[in-house]
């Protein structure tokens, strides 16, 4: 395999893990508006662009997944959890507390098991 492939995979993949991310704001930024109807709460900026996003990241991670193995890949996606946990502070004013670090740990741990 081509390591510059491999190397593009990988920013790629930082990318729509990132994408991601930011999808799910939008999505959570939509979800705490008062609509005046139901079809409202689902046909709005916030859900179709977060979907379109989501979707982009969908193909990113299939092309990304093209070039490297699934196990090199997992560890990679699991950077989602730290950051959907940052974004939640920013744009939420969400508290990182002390055990939503140690559930993300937990989780990067059992990422770093599994890889080796």
């Amino acid at each position: 395999m081509n390591i510059n492939m491999t190397i593009i995979a990988y920013v790629v993949l930082i990318l729509e893990v990132t994408a991601a991310a930011f999808s799910q704001v939008l999505l959570k930024k939509s979800s705490k508006k008062q609509y005046k109807s139901w079809i409202f709460e689902y046909l709005n900026g916030y859900v179709i662009f977060g979907y379109a996003i989501l979707f982009s990241a969908m193909l990113a991670q299939v092309f990304a997944f093209h070039y490297l193995e699934y196990k090199d890949g997992s560890i990679v996606e699991a950077l989602g959890y730290i950051i959907v946990m940052v974004l939640g502070s920013l744009f939420f004013h969400e508290k990182i507390t002390r055990n939503k670090v140690l559930g993300t740990f937990l989780i990067l741990i059992g990422m770093v098991v599994y890889y080796f």
